[in-house]
């Protein structure tokens, strides 16, 4: 029978899991943010677990003229449902940490998780009829184009940029998730070990979360620089800024991106890439490139910078250029 009993640690993790629950339906738990160049402060829709809020009025009056659907509360029964799923699974989830039987806990798990992905493909679905069931007499029409904004992370919505990703509630949902999981482990006392396997969670999620940090390829002759506003025609000179949301920013020259950074200081950059001169259309880190400039160098908008990721091959050019040798921060506070 002692065997069947949950252990101190599960029913503190049961205990906290009841108020984070509770807790969700109180505050916005999921968002998604919409930046363009006519809102630079951006907007924001934010999604409760009884009413949708943010910029709504603003939103709706833009999606109006490419026909998508306004949003109100009281068209989705979700609104009205949800706040009692979540506190019925916060009321039992405070029964089960005193029941303490650990039947109940796998139960409630499995239970829990079923929700979560029943919620993902209610959002999808959503997502999906709002950005493609369109009005045929709308004032803007894109043949072709659907507006379905992302599940998660980042979009781009003709000159909107979409961003989509959990809010205080549903970061308190997705904390539920992990400390049941790691109840489930503790109990179950898997091969690996408790501690042991804490330490493996810790690499894999570290792992996972330096994985997103890859630029866009640029498609020469069809993007466009964010600077300059020109097509991207050489792949030898252009560069990308990767933001922390995972939105790309592409140039058809070095000094272009310095500039648009110079620009916009309120920008939170995460990665800066730029083309490798000796590869054709080839991206590699500024961070760890490195820069002749001057000389014979010719680039497009006359930043007259070249970025290589080979250090011999950087001297060799820069001595057959008659160039000179930059480092990044320098170009960047140029």
């Amino acid at each position: 029978m002692k065997n069947k009993i949950l252990s101190i640690f599960s029913r503190a993790v049961l205990f906290v899991c009841g108020f984070l629950l509770v807790g969700s339906i109180f505050v916005p738990m999921w968002k998604i943010e919409l930046t363009a160049p006519q809102y630079p402060e951006g907007l924001v829709l934010k999604l409760h677990a009884t009413k949708i809020a943010g910029d709504v009025d603003i939103i709706n009056g833009l999606n109006h003229y490419i026909g998508m659907k306004t949003l109100h509360t009281e068209d989705f029964i979700e609104f009205k449902i949800l706040p009692y799923i979540l506190g019925m699974f916060g009321i039992i989830a405070l029964s089960c940490s005193f029941y303490a039987k650990r039947n109940t806990l796998y139960i409630f798990f499995f239970s829990f998780v079923l929700f979560g992905v029943l919620a993902a493909i209610d959002f999808y679905r959503w997502n999906y009829d709002y950005g493609h069931n369109l009005d045929p007499n709308a004032a803007i029409r894109v043949p072709g184009m659907a507006y379905q904004p992302p599940l998660l992370g980042y979009k781009q919505l003709l000159n909107f940029g979409a961003y989509s990703i959990p809010d205080i509630g549903g970061w308190m949902l997705i904390t539920v998730g992990v400390l049941l999981f790691l109840a489930i482990i503790k109990e179950k006392k898997s091969a690996l070990g408790f501690n042991k396997f804490l330490s493996v969670l810790f690499i894999i999620s570290f792992l996972f979360s330096c994985s997103g940090d890859k630029p866009i390829p640029i498609k020469i002759n069809a993007d466009n620089c964010e600077y300059c506003k020109m097509g991207i025609s050489d792949g030898k000179y252009g560069a990308e800024i990767i933001t922390r949301k995972g939105r790309a920013y592409k140039f058809d020259d070095i000094a272009c991106m310095a500039n648009y950074c110079k620009e916009h200081p309120e920008m939170k950059v995460k990665s800066y890439y730029v083309h490798d001169y000796t590869r054709e259309n080839e991206l590699i880190l500024a961070e760890k490139a490195f820069f002749i400039s001057g000389g014979t160098i010719k680039s497009p908008m006359h930043g007259n910078v070249a970025a290589f990721s080979n250090k011999s091959q950087s001297k060799a050019f820069e001595a057959e250029s008659k160039g000179t040798e930059i480092e990044w921060r320098s170009i960047l506070e140029k």
